[in-house]
C-alpha cells in the first residue's frame, strides 16, 4: 500500500481527528496520568514529531500515526520508568527551554483493518528517518512487545531476549524493530504506571476485581496488582529499550 507520509506540521488537518482514529489498545492503555503530559499538546508541541499517514484509496483518512519526543538525556543510561519517563522528560524539556539532545519514540498505531501488511514497519522506517532528519543520531524506543501479553507471568527479562532459531527475536514487534536496525538493550521494569481503584478496574476490564492478589487482564503484559482492603490496583507495565542508531 503507497502511503503518503507527512508530519503533523505538514498537515494540521489531521490534529482534530489525530486521536480518534481506530485502534486495538485495551482501554486501561489510555488510563496512565502522564501520557497528558503528550497527546492533548501533541498538534501544537510537537507537531513535527507526530506522522501521519494517508493513502490514495482514500486522501484524509487516517491510516496509522506515529509519535516522537524530543527530550533531554544529558548522558545518562536510558530510564527504567521507560515510556512515562522520556515524556516527563520531554515535558520538562520544554518547559525549561533547554535543548533536547535525545528522542523516543511513543507509538505507532495502524488502523485495525490494514493491520498486517507491514505497515508498521513503514512508519518505522519513517520515524528513523525523521530522527534523523532532525539531527539525533540515535532513536530510543521503549518497546511494547506485542506477544508478551499471552504470557503475563512471564518476567520480561526472560521474553525480551528470547530468539528463534535464526536468532532474531521471537516476539513480532521486537522482531520489527531489530530487522530495521534495532538493538535491544534492555528491560525498562517499569515503563508505565496505571493506577485505580477495584471499581475503576471494573470499568477498564470488565472483571470482577473483588479479591486481593494478582489479576490477569487481556491486552497487560504483567498481572495488575489489586488489594480489596486497600481500595486500589495497579498495573506495572515493563517494555524492552531498544536503540536505533541513525546514519
Amino acid at each position: 500500500m503507497p502511503l503518503k507520509i507527512t508530519t503533523l506540521a505538514e498537515r494540521p488537518e489531521f490534529g482534530p481527528v489525530l486521536w480518534n482514529m481506530e485502534s486495538t489498545w485495551p482501554v486501561f492503555m489510555f488510563q496512565d496520568p502522564i501520557a497528558d503530559l503528550f497527546y492533548p499538546f501533541a498538534d501544537t508541541a510537537y507537531p513535527e514529531y507526530v506522522l501521519v499517514a494517508d493513502d490514495d484509496t482514500q486522501p484524509g483518512r487516517l491510516v496509522a500515526r506515529a509519535c516522537m519526543i524530543p527530550y533531554r538525556a544529558g548522558g545518562a543510561e536510558l530510564p527504567d520508568d521507560g515510556w512515562d519517563g522520556v515524556v516527563r522528560r520531554g515535558w520538562l524539556t520544554r518547559e525549561r527551554g533547554t535543548r533536547p539532545d535525545a528522542v523516543s519514540a511513543l507509538e505507532i498505531t495502524v488502523r485495525p483493518d490494514l493491520q498486517g501488511k507491514g505497515l508498521s514497519s513503514v512508519m518505522l522506517a519513517a520515524m528513523r528517518e525523521r530522527a534523523a532528519r532532525h539531527g539525533f543520531s540515535e532513536l530510543v524506543a521503549p518497546v511494547r512487545p506485542n506477544m508478551k501479553h499471552l504470557e503475563p507471568h512471564t518476567p520480561m527479562s526472560e521474553y525480551a531476549f528470547r530468539t528463534r532459531e535464526d536468532g532474531l527475536p521471537y516476539d513480532a514487534w521486537l522482531r520489527v524493530h531489530v530487522r530495521a536496525g534495532g538493538k535491544i538493550v534492555k528491560v525498562a521494569p517499569r515503563s508505565m504506571v496505571v493506577a485505580g481503584t477495584p471499581a475503576e478496574w471494573r470499568t477498564w476490564s470488565d472483571l470482577p476485581f473483588d479479591r486481593t492478589g494478582a489479576v490477569e487482564v487481556p491486552g497487560a503484559l504483567s498481572p495488575v496488582h489489586c488489594s480489596v482492603e486497600h481500595d486500589h490496583a495497579v498495573y506495572v507495565e515493563p517494555n524492552v529499550w531498544v536503540s536505533h542508531a541513525l546514519h
